[in-house]
């Protein structure tokens, strides 16, 4: 399943002026529902539970009872997505905390059964990463699917919703021709969220290909093909001009100060958002258009797990703020649903050190420097294209694992070069003392 986006066509001020107050209201309700249980009170209580309290209770709503019951799941479910993206990190730190299996066995099983309270170490570890959240949501209605209605005027797809007065529905047109099904989530712009079957095509490559993902371009292959290589220049240039863009407007701050006109006149950001949208549309196609390339050609893409983030590195003010746009979140979904699909593998292989080995022997002993890479013996490789080798290579490294630290890794490289050297140095001596004939030279070769 997918998720596609209909956008309403020419809804007029009132309609919009109605569903936005339902969405206020709703989204009242879902800050209550984050306030309350979105900590450890929350653990293991259904939202049917909740709502039969608050049934008991009579607890009043200024919305209809479908939208309120249904913005309550919807609360609930993303405070248990986020309590489970949590348990991602809770379970690197117990494998951290013991090398014990059937200590890390039993820790695991309360925290898949939500029972970690029960153990002070895990509670604890809990506590570190799970950062209880608050609602900033005040724009979105949740639409049941037997809530709604699907009906086609001039050639023009409508949904008709429940609104704030009973019996009465508002009619919202969409520029789509196909009929929204399911549940629908709705924001306020007006945009319609619905799901859709995903079309199978299992028409990719045969290849095993490796992958290094970039900023200046999106991908780099281990063919030592380059893809979506505008991605940098449109980042940099979008990211240069919002920075000019804010220093003006923080100007114009300081003077609404004393003029407040100028707020209404000069500080809005219908034309900002709308500049965001396009620029999020033309990074995201430039980037299915360079993973579908890969695609072409690859059954296995292997690419490196870039969810942890990389400590120790520091840039100057304009790097930074440059990176902050770099869009690797988007590169990994793209990547997640093009390979799914259309029929390829992906394998996730462990990121440390794979742009500073040296793809022809391994070693740690070349250098990095922007866009070369600089072999121990003078030769210069293409810094992407070399890593992307490296995360090749590394599929079928037994030593190293999706999970092993960076600090183990470097020692394992370490030795490997160490041994590499060992070995070169021992078949060194044995050609030399091959080419010694007389007793005078042998024992010159150990002088």
């Amino acid at each position: 399943m997918i998720t596609q986006i209909a956008f309403s066509d020419n809804l007029n001020p009132g309609k919009f002026a109605a569903l936005t107050e339902q969405a206020e209201r709703l989204g009242v309700i879902r800050s209550e529902v984050w306030q309350r249980f979105g900590s450890i009170n929350g653990v293991g209580l259904r939202d049917r539970t909740i709502r039969d309290n608050w049934l008991k209770q009579g607890k009043p709503f200024n919305v209809g009872a479908t939208p309120w019951k249904q913005t309550l799941c919807d609360a609930i479910g993303d405070i248990k997505a986020c309590r489970e993206a949590a348990k991602f990190n809770v379970k690197q730190a117990i494998r951290r905390h013991s090398n014990d299996k059937d200590e890390q066995k039993r820790l695991y099983t309360l925290l898949k059964s939500d029972n970690y309270r029960d153990d002070r170490y895990l509670s604890r570890i809990m506590r570190k990463y799970y950062q209880r959240g608050h609602n900033h949501t005040y724009n979105q209605i949740i639409v049941r699917s037997d809530d709604y209605t699907v009906f086609v005027l001039a050639k023009k797809v409508w949904i008709k919703i429940p609104s704030l007065i009973k019996g009465k529905r508002i009619a919202i047109p969409l520029s789509t021709r196909v009929a929204p099904k399911g549940n629908l989530r709705i924001n306020n712009k007006v945009e319609v969220h619905y799901a859709a079957d995903m079309i199978l095509s299992h028409d990719c490559g045969g290849q095993t290909i490796g992958v290094d993902k970039g900023y200046t371009e999106v991908l780099t292959d281990s063919d030592g093909v380059h893809h979506g290589v505008t991605l940098g220049a449109v980042l940099t240039k979008e990211s240069d001009r919002l920075k000019l863009k804010y220093q003006r407007r923080n100007k114009l701050k300081a003077i609404a100060k004393k003029k407040p006109w100028v707020t209404q006149h000069n500080l809005g950001r219908k034309k900002l958002d709308k500049q965001a949208v396009n620029h999020q549309s033309s990074v995201r196609t430039l980037v299915h258009e360079a993973v579908n390339h890969v695609i072409d050609k690859a059954a296995v893409i292997v690419t490196e797990d870039l969810t942890s983030p990389i400590a120790g590195k520091k840039f100057s003010k304009n790097v930074s703020r440059r990176l902050s746009a770099w869009t690797k979140g988007v590169i990994a979904h793209a990547i997640e649903n093009a390979s799914r699909r259309r029929g390829s593998t992906v394998v996730y292989i462990n990121a440390a050190y794979t742009s500073q080995m040296d793809s022809c022997d391994g070693s740690l002993s070349g250098k990095r420097c922007g866009e070369k890479f600089y072999r121990e013996n003078g030769e210069v490789l293409q810094a992407d294209v070399n890593a992307a080798r490296n995360v090749l290579a590394r599929l079928h490294d037994s030593e190293i694992g999706r999970w092993t630290p960076y600090k183990q890794v470097k020692s394992i490289l370490l030795k490997r070069n160490s041994a590499n050297r060992l070995k070169l140095l021992n078949q060194d001596s044995s050609c030399r003392l091959k080419n010694l004939s007389t007793e005078s030279e042998l024992l010159n070769a150990y002088v």
